[in-house]
């Protein structure tokens, strides 16, 4: 099949979320021997970079602007599938899926799929105008697409309930293991066991700050050994107001540590050697980072919602979403909980293997290209 890809900023990715989700489902279809075709925005993906992993790169331009960056470059890369001859054009995101009505009317033959990864108008970064236009592509992927796909059980209720769409459920998944070496942690001078991690993107959305907050109250109640110390993966998306409130709040306390965006080796050996995975974040969503760190067998602590509670089951933890009390005494709890925390997470970490690889994932959606194809 000659397949397109849609919505997503670029690759190769360079965190968690829809590009990470791309990149592993559509080179593990390139190895299956499907012609696999990705669209990448400049300002995102090197113009040099045109191949990666078996995945042919479609540079197009974009109006680099925080409004106006998807919404410029997903019109630019529909307008060009017209003539590319797509057997399947997969939208990811519901702001792409607002262009999706294209494909869809004049590539009759077509088959046209978009996955719902969150409903974005509930993010606070967006004004009036932008969440409509959001709402306006939820209801094009839900009612022009051929199959709309969901990440999890929560969505899928959203879009019966108010687009009568029965959705197909395909969870995010994780391919990182568990890393015996540990040459790369010991660059922010990390021990094994002695560090909470916390990976995502630093939005005031994510509630980073209340994690920093809950951290801070421990130690200043002594609470928490000297060398035990919070690391804090990823990087800012437009908000650096919000970053330079994070690096003001964390002012002198130097077992607080922001390592920046990684991925690989480092990566890796940063979940394998944590004692506890913290995520704040109460966004209605299933965090890839938390698949990724439960596949390390690192147990999750999380804040109490349907996606978190769906992923985790009883192989976690969960606190009161946005409370700095309940999560600093849940941290208190299973720092103190030794055995416990390692039980868990050996559980969490055979959840993963049985329920969230990338090899399932992309078998599935392929069927779901098959379904509409035939």
């Amino acid at each position: 099949m000659r397949i397109a890809f849609i919505g997503q900023k670029g690759l190769p990715a360079k965190s968690g979320g829809v590009e990470k989700h791309v990149e592993e489902i559509a080179k593990r279809m390139a190895q299956q021997g499907h012609q696999v075709f990705v669209y990448v925005r400049n300002n995102f993906t090197s113009k040099e970079l045109t191949q990666l992993d078996g995945l042919q790169l479609v540079h197009l331009p974009s109006i680099s602007t925080k409004h106006l960056d998807a919404i410029s470059h997903t019109f630019l890369a529909s307008i060009h599938s017209l003539f590319c001859k797509y057997e399947v054009v997969h939208y990811h995101g519901i702001g792409p899926a607002f262009f999706a009505w294209l494909p869809k009317l004049f590539n009759r033959k077509t088959a046209v799929v978009v996955t719902i990864h969150y409903q974005d108008y509930h993010h606070k970064k967006w004004g009036s105008f932008a969440k409509l236009c959001l709402r306006l592509g939820e209801f094009v992927a839900c009612t022009v697409s051929n199959k709309t796909i969901v990440v999890n059980k929560a969505l899928a209720l959203v879009t019966e309930k108010k687009y009568g769409r029965v959705s197909n459920i395909i969870p995010n998944g994780s391919d990182i293991s568990y890393s015996p070496q540990i040459d790369a942690i010991t660059q922010w001078g990390l021990k094994e066991k002695k560090y909470i991690l916390s990976v995502g993107r630093l939005a005031k959305n994510e509630s980073v700050h209340l994690m920093i907050e809950a951290f801070k109250q421990l130690e200043d109640a002594s609470k928490i050994s000297n060398n035990f110390k919070l690391v804090i993966v990823g990087e800012g998306l437009y908000g650096d107001d919000y970053i330079k409130y994070l690096n003001t709040i964390v002012e002198g306390r130097d077992n607080i540590i922001f390592v920046g965006s990684q991925k690989g080796e480092s990566l890796e050996q940063l979940f394998s050697h944590a004692y506890l995975f913290v995520q704040p974040s109460t966004l209605p969503k299933i965090s890839i980072a938390l698949l990724e760190a439960m596949s390390c067998g690192l147990t999750p602590l999380v804040a109490e919602t349907a996606e978190n509670r769906e992923v985790i089951k009883d192989d976690g933890f969960t606190f009161v979403a946005g409370s700095i009390m309940d999560l600093r005494d849940k941290l208190a709890f299973l720092l103190s909980r030794t055995d416990e925390v390692k039980r868990v997470g050996q559980r969490a970490k055979k959840k993963m293997e049985e329920e969230y690889s990338w090899d399932s994932i992309s078998k599935k959606i392929i069927q779901v290209y098959q379904e509409i194809l035939n």
